[in-house]
């Protein structure tokens, strides 16, 4: 979702105080700024080769790589842009106009993105992401969404199967639509339960086969509050809910990326990136976090 009036945010405190109970430790925050004046509104991320290298989506249609500098305890101190380019559409040529507004990214087994769009509501996959897009069956569903608040995340489940989550629906109910996509087809049959008003802006499953949502919501003069939730996925559909995060409004920017993986300790790291409307008082940010049970078991605790 694009806030028109974004002149009334703030940048955020250095420090996030989480209201929830304290699960995540917050190791690194820092702010990415690139030259290219197309470089920000990353809205998906995805941190590769054991938290070396970052592969983002931005929502006017482009995708950024970069490598990620680390100190000794592993830890985010920098990151630096390899390479910027346009997302395609399926016969080749360059995404513009509504089409272009990428939303969601995750990556399958076999390193294929696949990436969640507004505007023309769907999600494509990129054998390369520099190259022309692969058609994923449509579903009928998707045109029930409304502008600016459909398909934000996407995620590549432990088994293959695809997952998609709409910001918001035409009528807000208590719980979210989770869509899967298996066998070749899209069903509507799993829910996530929403609650305080947040909305969903991205997910991802994390190497304990958990599925973690990010979400937001927004005032006017008051910023952007977040939260993090995760679920167990089983026959039953999503339970198991756990809060790691939930901030005050104006603590964080506008995060919108979020990727759960695992670092070369066994550690479950989890990294936020924000999009920043291209606007001046707003900035991308990465934070990142580690799970707070993975770093006693890497300490042996």
């Amino acid at each position: 979702m694009k806030f028109l009036l974004a002149l009334l945010l703030l940048a955020p405190g250095i420090a996030s105080a989480a209201l929830a109970e304290p699960r995540l430790i917050e190791t690194s925050r820092l702010v990415w700024s690139e030259k290219p004046s197309n470089f920000g509104g990353l809205s998906g991320v995805e941190i590769l080769d054991g938290g070396e290298k970052l592969l983002a989506i931005g929502d006017r249609g482009i995708w950024v790589r970069a490598d990620l500098d680390r100190n000794r305890r592993g830890n985010m101190t920098g990151a630096r842009m390899t390479g910027l380019g346009a997302l395609h559409a399926i016969d080749g040529r360059q995404l513009r106009g509504p089409n272009k507004d990428a939303e969601g990214l995750t990556l399958d087994a076999q390193g294929r993105a696949y990436v969640s769009f507004e505007g023309f509501h769907r999600v494509r996959r990129y054998d390369d992401i520099n190259g022309p897009a692969k058609a994923v069956p449509h579903y009928s569903e998707f045109d029930t969404l409304i502008d600016n608040f459909s398909l934000e995340s996407v995620a590549v489940g432990p088994d293959g199967t695809l997952y998609a989550i709409p910001e918001r629906t035409r009528i807000v109910e208590k719980t979210v639509p989770v869509y899967r996509f298996r066998g070749g087809k899209w069903d509507k049959e799993l829910f996530i339960p929403r609650g305080e008003s947040f909305l969903e802006v991205d997910a991802d499953f994390g190497p304990d086969g958990r599925f973690y949502v990010l979400e937001r919501k927004f005032k006017w003069l008051g910023g952007f509050a977040t939260r993090l939730r995760s679920f167990a996925l089983g026959p039953d559909g999503f339970t198991d809910e756990k809060t790691l995060l939930k901030t005050r409004f104006g603590e964080m920017d506008n995060m919108e990326g979020i990727s759960v993986w695992r670092d070369p300790k066994g550690r479950t790291r989890i990294t936020l990136i924000s999009d920043d409307n291209f606007f001046p008082l707003q900035r991308t940010y990465l934070i990142e976090y580690i799970l707070d049970d993975t770093a006693r078991q890497a300490k042996g605790g």
